[in-house]
């Protein structure tokens, strides 16, 4: 865990020093093999969009309270471990900030998942693939991440 959070505080660092606006966490979630994607609100910003599980840091919190948060706020799922950060990736937000997603690949207890019905409409729990993952609408970063995350697992 040490390793852990030296490499977060360089993270943080760096998003400094890209001009980074807005710092948003990704979970990976695994649970016997598979991983949750959730789809988002047709009337949300990139609406059905297929995603992982993702929301923005408030001020002074956590890098890994606010993933703890978010997918216990978005799909009621309980992280039990993180298992390691991922990778990052840049995109522009709804609100046309400069955002980061960090992600983390992270096992929870249990896989019944609760969605917030305002920012997501379906999830479904896949065995990450291309193949599969070429059946949804995912953007080119998380299908990335999402095949990142099952190298050397």
């Amino acid at each position: 865990m040490k390793n852990l959070k030296t490499k977060l505080k360089s993270i943080l660092k760096k998003t400094q020093i890209d001009g980074i606006q807005k710092v948003v966490v990704g979970a990976i979630v695994t649970l016997n093999g598979e991983i949750l994607l959730v789809k988002r609100n047709n009337n949300d910003f990139m609406g059905g969009l297929v995603e992982l599980p993702s929301g923005g840091i408030d001020n002074n919190e956590h890098i890994l309270d606010a993933l703890q948060r978010e997918l216990l706020e978005e799909t009621g799922l309980t992280v039990t471990r993180v298992i390691k950060y991922i990778d990052s990736f840049n995109y522009t937000s709804g609100s046309g900030k400069k955002a980061r997603q960090l992600n983390f690949l992270v096992e929870v207890d249990h896989n019944e998942v609760k969605l917030n019905p305002d920012e997501h409409t379906q999830h479904y729990w896949v065995h990450p693939n291309e193949s599969i993952l070429n059946n949804f609408n995912i953007s080119k970063q998380t299908k990335e991440t999402i095949l990142k995350s099952q190298k050397n697992t």
